[in-house]
């Protein structure tokens, strides 16, 4: 024979256990319920005799049959108020404890069954007894003449089957109160058991516990954040990837997205108020991509990528594309001055080839020399130059304007790589598009503050779009498809903003956009007596 096993599901465990403890609920209430209850029939049973019993010996008239012996009198008297009150038995005695009244007239004359001494002396007594008409409750009071004398008892008997007949019709309705309470406890319980089979889709409980490990395990082990809100937008969970990525609080847990983040396009984006796939989100320097997706309860989950390394490797690639193109258009540009230097030999012309060698291979030197002699940070110097060689070669002239000046003195030399770079590269694409011009490069030391602008002699940038092109994600041109747009302006204003600098965007000298950068503390204040001795 087998075993019964217990329920796997939830549901059935649920419906199983709780109908169990609604039956034995429901079975305790209704015997503690009727446990005092025969004692209380009993002792209101005796009562009701005792108060019969005073009633009769109130009568001046039976009193006075006892106090004669007269039987018949108090017979007749007994019986009226035994047949009137419903009780089992009045019976009245003398002073000896002799009836002179019963239910039945063959017991008349006989001594009492029961002890009438409390009474005789003058005490009222309840008692449950067993005499001749069996177990009954009995209520006995002395009976006295006018003038206080005892001359007999008067005992008033009630049936314990009468009792018992109502204890069965109590016990009737408990149960029938406690079969209506089992039934609405277990319809309860159903219902119950039957939502929590459908917000557990049925799984076993044991499935439960291991998927809850799981989740644990590839919540905090996968490379990507993660963070679950609810219906009112609060966080329920957050990873270790998002907790790093959002630099959340430890306590978290529950607030609100406005609450832990900065007002912005990343806090949007976990709020579901921009909407989107692969959502480009910029935290201070770092490139995130966001999704979102909503569930049916109204919560949402929210994944979190970070694209900064890999933007980082994207700019390296435009710039080698740039650069291979460049290079192409160079080699381009080769074959023809080897093609004109061969002609002047071929022609005698000598005096003019050593010319021609000397004008061209100066020409760049001439460009790289003049942008080290006003910019002498290395790492700003260098992009500088492939910003030159790249711009020329798409038809824009690079140009560092001579009062600018940049020492080598520069507090964090990649932040500036990554201002200047990302502004020289949109003043240059849009000169590009537009068929070419020129860009005008300012660098000028004051004390320990940099100021940085870069004018073009494109369209510009229309008044109602000045604030608009830093926010993330907007740009106006299109995203090549590795990877989006909008995003080189957003990072250089939080650099700026996280320096405690400004950026501002204008109308410039030369017709196009002018961007202004200025950026406190960025150089070593030692180092500007030497920048405005030169």
């Amino acid at each position: 024979m087998k075993r019964p096993h217990w329920p796997r599901r939830v549901f059935a465990q649920l419906l199983l256990s709780q109908s169990v403890v609604t039956v034995g609920v429901t079975a305790l209430t209704a015997g503690l319920f009727l446990a005092p209850v025969s004692s209380e029939l009993d002792h209101d049973a005796m009562q009701r005799a005792l108060s019969i019993a005073q009633a009769t010996a109130a009568d001046e008239s039976l009193a006075r049959a006892a106090a004669v012996k007269d039987s018949t009198a108090a017979q007749l008297g007994a019986e009226q108020i035994r047949l009137a009150t419903g009780a089992s038995f009045v019976v009245i005695t003398d002073l000896d404890g002799i009836r002179l009244s019963h239910t039945d007239p063959a017991k008349i004359g006989h001594r009492v069954s029961t002890d009438p001494e409390p009474a005789l002396g003058g005490r009222s007594v309840t008692a449950m007894q067993e005499g001749t008409l069996g177990r009954t409750a009995r209520g006995k009071v002395p009976l006295r003449l006018a003038d206080g004398r005892i001359v007999g008892e008067v005992s008033v008997g009630i049936s314990d089957d009468s009792i018992r007949r109502r204890l069965l019709g109590m016990v009737a309705g408990i149960l029938l109160c406690a079969g209506a309470g089992l039934v609405a406890g277990t319809a309860a319980t159903l219902v119950l058991a039957r939502r929590l089979k459908r917000r557990t889709h049925n799984i076993a409980l044991a499935d439960i516990s291991a998927l809850l490990v799981e989740r644990e395990a590839m919540l905090h082990g996968i490379r990507e954040g993660v963070v679950a809100l609810d219906a009112g937008g609060r966080i329920r969970l957050a990873n270790d990837e998002a907790m790093r990525l959002l630099a959340l609080p430890e306590d978290c847990t529950g607030q609100p997205i406005d609450a832990v983040l900065a007002p912005g396009r990343l806090a949007d984006a976990l709020a579901g108020r921009i909407e989107g796939a692969d959502l480009p989100a910029v935290r201070e320097d770092e490139v995130l991509v966001v999704n979102r997706m909503a569930t049916a309860d109204g919560s949402a989950v929210v994944t979190l990528r970070d694209r900064t390394e890999l933007e980082s490797l994207v700019r390296e690639l435009d710039t080698t594309r740039s650069l291979t193109e460049a290079l192409r258009a160079q080699d381009h540009e080769h074959a023809n001055r080897m093609h004109t230097l061969l002609g002047l030999l071929e022609l005698g012309r000598h005096e003019q080839a050593v010319e021609f060698i000397s004008q061209q291979s100066g020409s760049h030197a001439a460009v790289a020399a003049k942008i080290a002699e006003r910019v002498q940070d290395p790492h700003v110097a260098a992009l500088l130059a492939g910003k030159a060689a790249v711009a020329a070669e798409r038809g824009v002239l690079l140009v560092i304007t001579p009062a600018g000046h940049l020492p080598d003195a520069a507090l964090d030399s990649r932040a500036l790589v990554t201002v200047i770079g990302n502004l020289v590269d949109n003043a240059v694409d849009a000169l590009a598009a537009a068929g070419g011009g020129r860009v005008e490069v300012t660098l000028l030391a004051a004390g320990s503050t940099l100021l940085v602008e870069v004018s073009d002699s494109g369209p510009g940038v229309p008044a109602e779009l000045r604030e608009r092109i830093f926010e993330e994600g907007w740009s106006s041109k299109d995203a090549p498809a590795h990877r989006p747009r909008g995003l080189g302006l957003a990072m250089v204003r939080r650099l700026v903003e996280r320096a405690g600098g400004r950026i501002a965007v204008d109308c410039g000298p030369l017709g196009g956009a002018r961007f202004t950068v200025e950026l406190p503390e960025a150089l070593h204040p030692e180092a500007t007596p030497l920048v405005e001795a030169r």
